[in-house]
């Protein structure tokens, strides 16, 4: 299996929901993040898609990496994505921007009626309910 290095954002506000974000033509929602390029760290990596998605400026300190975890890829068949996973808290008005189609502020529990990307629904819902 071939894999995609990503590195994506729990996003959490005060209200302890959960940001989660959908690309243009595709029907999963995921979180907020990307690829990872050759010359960057993942945190670097997250803070300029936080800047392309969402027009959202984060600094590296203001993530908190909670770990690696591996799914297959929601929107290219045939590979995995390992995914360097950071939570993020911060309140703002999410607008999508870039390849973004949507975004939205869902409890933990109003994400699982969404169609969810496999890293989101195996991984990232288990880390934000402990969160909240």
């Amino acid at each position: 299996m071939k894999e995609i290095r990503i590195a994506a954002a729990i996003i959490l506000d005060s209200s302890r929901r959960l940001l989660l974000v959908r690309k243009k033509d595709t029907a999963y929602f995921m979180q907020a993040g990307g690829k990872i390029e050759a010359d960057e760290q993942p945190e670097e990596a997250l803070c300029r898609e936080l800047k392309e998605e969402l027009e959202l400026i984060v600094e590296t300190s203001d993530l908190e990496a909670v770990g690696t975890c591996s799914s297959p890829a929601a929107n290219e068949e045939g590979f995995d994505v390992k995914a360097d996973l950071f939570v993020l808290e911060r309140d703002f008005a999410a607008s999508p921007c870039a390849e973004l189609a949507e975004a939205v502020w869902l409890t933990v529990d109003d994400a699982q009626t969404y169609p969810l990307a496999p890293l989101t629904r195996d991984h990232v819902l288990k880390i934000a309910a402990v969160r909240v």
